[in-house]
């Protein structure tokens, strides 16, 4: 097991036990907010022919010099029959999205125009970029939709608009969470005088569900040793489980003692502050983080350890690919205290000016303050033994 490692080498470790990848094809009206397993080609072209951007006439360019009278000769309606031919001194009425007439080249939109009898007159210029030309926006067997791409509305009407009614997509991995500790107690319960109301699950379930994957969440497991090994047995069956806290150095720091002695733990305690005692490894082959009880630094380290793990596991495409935060340059408008010898990921404030990011402080920055992750929306990426000055610019993560 390695210890004390950076950030960039945990991911790295991480890596080598990375989530199974499973792939299923789905309805694409259920297809909303899951990721792609493979390319998506389009089956069609688009436009499949060349048609009217606007209503109007269709007319040749030619004929339509100054104010001009041309005859009416038909009409072209979305999904009607074949328009006539448009020929000299002609011109057919047509609507957005109809099929351009054999022999127009231009479009005179009707604001532009005044029909008398079977004539019409044409006030303005006809312009030929008011015709969508066949095969512009895609061509057929073009993959337009990657693989990794989190499917929002925009890609479900492109997957529909290319002909797809069932699509290709990652099976959510179900993912475990489970904190530790005899102080925890359910939202909702009454609390004894020591006890503490559970919220890492809540937080951390809300957190693989935003990367793409099914939270199953646990009840908080109690301090000792034989329940939670019951407990972990039982997650077993998931495809990855999450513990929050019970990783430090404390008696009762149980779940870094039972990985250590049962478990096959690969690094722990990581460069950062705040969120330094992480530890990653195997329970029975099933991949686990253990991640720290306080609330920001569990949060934190899903941030920075956990989010790409999960997105590497299940190749998410690095741009449209389900996410958590942008990385980012931010300039401080607070002085900004970093950690010697560590990654220092404060939480500030990212608002965006007219030209520029800037960053600042709102509450204080302990640990345990979970009001913080909420009045805060970014995080620092201040280098190990660095200060951040009011003033500077210094990379950030903006988180969603």
């Amino acid at each position: 097991m390695e210890t004390r490692v950076t950030p960039e080498r945990a991911v790295a470790i991480a890596h080598t036990m990375p989530l199974l990848r499973k792939t299923e094809t789905i309805p694409l009206d259920r297809a909303t907010g899951r990721v792609l397993s493979k390319p998506i080609p389009s089956l069609v072209d688009d436009p499949r022919f060349d048609n009217s951007a606007m209503d109007g006439f269709a007319v040749r360019k030619e004929d339509c010099e100054g104010h001009t009278i041309l005859r009416i000769v038909g009409e072209s309606r979305a999904g009607g029959s074949e328009p006539p031919v448009v020929g000299e001194g002609e011109a057919c009425r047509i609507m957005t999205g109809a099929r351009i007439p054999e022999g127009a080249d231009a479009i005179a939109v009707v604001e532009e125009t005044k029909e008398e009898g079977v004539n019409v007159v044409i006030t303005g210029e006809p312009r030929p970029s008011f015709i969508r030309r066949r095969a512009e926006n895609l061509s057929i067997g073009q993959d337009a939709l990657p693989v990794g791409a989190v499917l929002g509305p925009s890609e479900i009407g492109l997957a529909a608009t290319m002909g797809h009614d069932r699509i290709p997509v990652v099976t959510k991995p179900r993912i475990a969470i489970v904190s530790t500790g005899d102080e925890l107690v359910k939202p909702g319960e009454e609390l004894a005088p020591s006890e503490i109301y559970e919220s890492n699950s809540y937080s951390l379930a809300a957190m693989v569900e935003e990367m793409g994957c099914t939270a199953v969440r646990h009840d908080a497991a109690p301090d000792t040793l034989d329940e939670l090994r019951r407990v972990l047995d039982s997650l077993s069956e998931c495809d990855a489980i999450l513990t929050s806290g019970g990783v430090s150095m404390g008696e009762f720091d149980l779940v870094r003692r039972i990985m250590e002695e049962e478990g096959e733990p690969l690094f722990w305690k990581v460069a950062m502050r705040p969120g330094g005692p992480p530890m990653f490894g195997s329970w029975k082959g099933t991949p686990l983080f253990a991640l720290p009880g306080n609330p920001v630094s569990s949060q934190v380290v899903f941030h920075v350890l956990v989010v790409p793990w999960i997105a590497n596991s299940l190749q998410y495409h690095e741009a449209l690919g389900p996410r958590m935060a942008d990385r980012v340059r931010v300039r401080l408008l607070d002085d900004v205290r970093g950690a010697p010898g560590k990654l220092c990921l404060r939480r500030i404030r990212i608002e965006a000016g007219d030209n520029e990011l800037t960053g600042s402080v709102h509450t204080h920055q302990g640990s345990g303050n979970a009001h913080s992750m909420v009045a805060h929306n970014g995080l620092t990426l201040l280098p190990p033994d660095t200060n951040g000055k009011a003033g500077e610019t210094i990379d950030a993560l903006w988180c969603r």
